[in-house]
């Protein structure tokens, strides 16, 4: 973990050190997934609230855009790859 982030967070949000090494590591293993396991996960996720693919494309489509880490764009002939092998 980034030393430099911790006190960062820390001292923007006035938490205690430890606290903000909690809140860094917690953020930090939330974008840990890559993007494989991102739409695998999320596929299931909306097909579990009873979304269709058509639309369950657009959204993962859409939210990758807003990860921090980029995954680029992905069709969703790409999506379904790595939903379906």
């Amino acid at each position: 973990m980034d030393p430099e982030l911790v006190r960062h967070v820390a001292e923007s949000t006035g938490l205690p050190g430890p606290v903000a090494a909690r809140v860094v590591a917690d953020v930090v293993a939330y974008f840990s997934e890559t993007t494989e396991e991102y739409v695998r996960r999320r596929h299931r996720e909306l097909q579990a609230r009873e979304k269709r693919n058509a639309e369950i494309w657009t959204v993962i489509a859409d939210e990758l855009t807003r990860r921090p880490v980029a995954s680029g764009s992905l069709s969703e002939r790409r999506l379904r790859r790595i939903v379906y092998g």
